[in-house]
């Protein structure tokens, strides 16, 4: 599968909460001594291949996010066009990044946004901050307000491209895609709240342009269990949960894929 495989490009999507798979998919692949070469993230997506290309465990990953409560006070806003100010955020990843560029991190990573003006999606260059790229496309629309980067306004990298294959396809061998936002199965009562709502949609409307590039990929981590997740969960034991899903989604694929091979 990825024996003859010089470049593996790990392309990590969006997902909110659930993106937190990603570091267990990570730990999996450590234990494998599979390495990825080169990184695409979008949303939680990039948070996770930031983290990681700057030099973070995954299980150092996990503690970041259960670290940070989403909807603390903190983080609110009522002169933005959302209620989550994104500059709120920046204290966080100061610490880990500074005033580092994409270009300055330890493996090649490509972060997706949405530029919300001109309506076009984003993969941001080299010479881009690391904090603004990954604020930029972690700006969820409708929850948080778009980020402002040279004076372009910028939101999920999701609403354009949940599942950024396309940076990495002429640069690797061998694409491994992790995909954390199945499908909820849910009912009327579950849309009580505009939280519930604006989560919906946007799994709906991510879910058939994603599902279309799997094919893309020579290896296909796909957590199903984390369709009982919603997008912004704040428990740490739920945190713990959906890291080892993603875990045990990796382990029980690859056994898979060996036998098939």
């Amino acid at each position: 599968m990825l024996n003859n495989s010089k470049n593996i490009g790990l392309v990590l999507s969006g997902g909110g909460s659930k993106g937190i798979a990603h570091a267990g998919v990570l730990q999996f692949l450590e234990e494998q001594n599979i390495a990825p070469t080169h990184l695409s993230g979008s949303s939680a997506g990039a948070i996770v291949a930031a983290l990681y290309a700057n030099g973070m465990s995954p299980k150092e990953i996990l503690s970041f996010f259960k670290s940070i409560y989403f909807f603390h006070w903190k983080h609110f806003t009522f002169s933005k066009a959302g209620f989550i100010d994104p500059e709120s955020f920046k204290n966080y990843f100061s610490g880990i990044f500074q005033d580092t560029l994409l270009a300055d991190l330890k493996i090649p990573i490509h972060i997706t946004a949405t530029n919300m003006v001109k309506g076009k999606l984003t993969v941001f260059d080299a010479k881009t901050k690391t904090i603004d790229a990954i604020l930029a496309s972690s700006a969820f629309p409708g929850v948080i307000s778009p980020y402002e980067i040279n004076g372009e306004w910028y939101s999920d990298g999701g609403i354009l491209n949940h599942f950024p294959t396309e940076p990495l396809r002429d640069l690797c061998d061998s694409l491994i895609g992790v995909y954390v936002s199945p499908m909820q199965k849910i009912t009327a009562n579950d849309l009580t709240s505009i939280k519930s709502v604006t989560s919906r949609a946007y799994d709906l409307l991510t879910a058939n342009s994603s599902i279309a590039k799997f094919s893309q990929c020579e290896w296909l981590i796909e957590p199903e269990e984390l369709s009982n997740y919603s997008t912004f969960e704040t428990s740490k034991s739920k945190m713990d949960a959906i890291f080892k899903i993603g875990y045990e989604a990796a382990k029980k694929s690859y056994q898979k894929q060996n036998v098939d091979n």
